[in-house]
């Protein structure tokens, strides 16, 4: 049967988040990967960092590791990160900025707070999304999109209930400047109480909510979801309901995220992801064997 446009799509599930000790032993929520659900498409992982508040000296991160055959989605609400690698790269990324990084062929990456930050301390809030590469680019060479808080494009609705940051995609006739490998949607809607919007997003796309703060209403059903949630959409439609309750007495914060399935062998070990058990091996002996360099000081 085909979907014509502004068919909405039903609520496949709502997942709870985990908390679980990353890098130096900062604390996340994780929706995915987890033990009861793992696969979604092409999307391998989603982190929340925070929110929290630190004293001067609590702020830890994540020292050199490696990447290979997937893309790495930095989003910061609050704090400041500093992340460097073995191509030489090194940025700062301030609240409100994203950085896109294909780590394709392999690179050692380190993301660590900043130093003034972490000498006064301050609120910490952060999203990491792990996007999986297509087998034919999982070996192009590595490359940075840092896109600063004022580069990324804000749209509203005429009467300001609903506001949309668009980081990947086009949401309310605003068009993202980031360029990804595959089509992705990744966008940071807000709502006020009482506001709805129904989002297009293709039928074939995989696509889930992931709440940051407030609850709201998802899907034909108007299934409740609250913040730590992931609330996964059926492909039974072509757009996405979303509506903050007019009774609701703060506004609904939430990133809503989806991509077309690649439908192709995953193969993951820690951080790299590619599509045999050969080409895993071969990535741990690369990284072993110093081939993805090292980070300079």
């Amino acid at each position: 049967m085909t979907v014509q446009a502004g068919v909405l799509r039903t609520i496949a599930g709502i997942v709870n988040s985990v908390e679980t000790l990353e890098g130096e032993g900062f604390l996340v929520r994780r929706p995915f990967p987890k033990s009861s659900f793992s696969a979604f498409d092409p999307f391998l992982l989603l982190d929340e960092l925070g929110p929290i508040d630190l004293k001067p000296g609590q702020a830890k991160g994540a020292p050199d590791h490696p990447h290979r055959g997937f893309e790495t989605v930095s989003y910061i609400l609050d704090g400041r990160l500093q992340h460097k690698d073995s191509e030489g790269h090194a940025g700062l990324l301030n609240p409100g900025d994203v950085q896109w990084m294909t780590a394709g062929a392999g690179v050692v990456h380190s993301e660590m707070p900043e130093a003034e930050f972490t000498r006064t301390g301050g609120r910490l809030h952060g999203l990491q999304l792990w996007v999986n590469l297509p087998q034919r680019d999982k070996m192009i060479a590595p490359r940075y999109q840092e896109i600063p808080a004022a580069q990324i494009p804000v749209a509203q609705t005429p009467d300001g209930s609903v506001t949309v940051r668009v980081i990947a995609g086009e949401a309310l006739g605003a068009k993202a400047v980031i360029e990804t490998r595959t089509s992705i949607i990744y966008l940071h809607y807000t709502l006020q109480p009482g506001a709805a919007i129904a989002q297009p997003v293709p039928q074939e796309y995989n696509a889930f909510a992931y709440v940051l703060d407030g609850s709201g209403l998802f899907g034909t059903e108007q299934e409740p979801g609250t913040d730590g949630q992931m609330v996964i959409f059926a492909q039974d439609g072509d757009e996405v309901a979303i509506a903050n309750p007019a009774h609701a007495e703060q506004p609904l914060d939430l990133l809503l995220i989806a991509g077309v399935p690649l439908n192709e062998p995953v193969v993951r070990y820690g951080p790299f992801v590619m599509n045999t058990e050969a080409e895993i091996s071969q990535a741990i002996e690369d990284y072993r064997n110093g081939r993805m360099g090292r980070i300079h000081v």
